[in-house]
């Protein structure tokens, strides 16, 4: 019913792009702020960038601003994150997830979560 699918990661080189998708189904993400978040072993999941329900203001961890773009699309029901400049430190799992109403970009807030997408960056 309510879920988030991630798609868009793979292998890509340093220095390459990869645009990462995050779809929704069962609800309209207009009403909600979607974040995506992070995550490589041994380290807590971070939020990486965030775009609100109203205004469309975002949110850039600062290891990625000027590199990375999120994007709504709301006739498709999906957002983006196009992230360009790859670097190692890049390599993850890549989750979305929506908040309703919200705002922030702050994991505990977010309702509703993707399976995540494996993004490596490696030579």
């Amino acid at each position: 019913q309510l879920q988030l699918v991630e798609s868009g990661g793979g292998l890509v080189q340093p220095g390459g792009s990869l645009r990462l998708s995050c779809a929704a189904s069962g609800f309209t993400l207009d009403y909600y702020a979607i974040g995506w978040f992070r995550q490589v072993p041994g380290k807590e999941r971070e939020g990486v960038s965030c775009i609100s329900s109203s205004d469309g203001s975002t949110y850039y961890l600062d290891s990625v601003k000027g590199r990375f773009t999120i994007s709504r699309d709301n006739a498709k029901n999906t957002v983006y994150l196009q992230m360009n400049s790859l670097k190692p430190e890049d390599t993850a799992v890549y989750y979305c997830a929506a908040d309703w109403g919200g705002s922030s970009c702050h994991e505990a807030e977010y309702d509703y979560w993707g399976q995540g997408t494996q993004v490596t960056v490696s030579s």
